[in-house]
This record gives C-alpha cells, sequence and structure tokens, in this order.
C-alpha cells in the first residue's frame, strides 16, 4: 500500500455490510448497516512521542460514525485517529 498515515491517524479496510440476516432474510442495500469491524492496513508513527499500540493487519472495532471514508485504488478505507478504535480483536 502506498498510504502511508501521519501522527496518531491508522487506515482501516472495514467489513464487507452483511447481505444476510442469520435468518436468511436478504438484506437490501438501503437497509445494510454501516459495519464497525475492519482490519488495519496503515498506521503512523504516533504524535507527541507517543506510538501507536494498534499495528498492521489486526482486526479492529471502531464506533460507527467514527472516521473519514475515501476510495483508494478502487477500495474502500476509512482513516481514523486510534482513539476512535474502541477494541483489538484477538
Amino acid at each position: 500500500m502506498k498510504m502511508k498515515p501521519i501522527n496518531d491517524r491508522v487506515v482501516v479496510q472495514p467489513a464487507k455490510a452483511e447481505e444476510k440476516t442469520t435468518g436468511g432474510i436478504i438484506i437490501p442495500d438501503t437497509a445494510k448497516e454501516k459495519p464497525q469491524k475492519g482490519k488495519v492496513v496503515a498506521v503512523g508513527p504516533g504524535k507527541d512521542g507517543n506510538k501507536l499500540t494498534v499495528k498492521k493487519g489486526e482486526t479492529v472495532l471502531y464506533g460507527k460514525y467514527s472516521g473519514q471514508e475515501i476510495n483508494y485504488e478502487g477500495k474502500d478505507y476509512l482513516i481514523m485517529r486510534e482513539d476512535d478504535i474502541l477494541v483489538v480483536l484477538g
């Protein structure tokens, strides 16, 4: 990836929205919820001498309205501050 975030920014590739419910009902595009889970694809160096705790390749959960949506080379990404990340999934 050619993107290099600055300061305490993290680039996350969001997971795809659910296509079906657990009962098998197909969800139309207009009713799909925005995913709140994704994979970290790039991290910045940190800010004010504090290094980031998240690492490239980790799966994270973030707030519903966190980050700035961008499309880069045909893929959707979110750029957010590390503080917007709620949990690192293990």
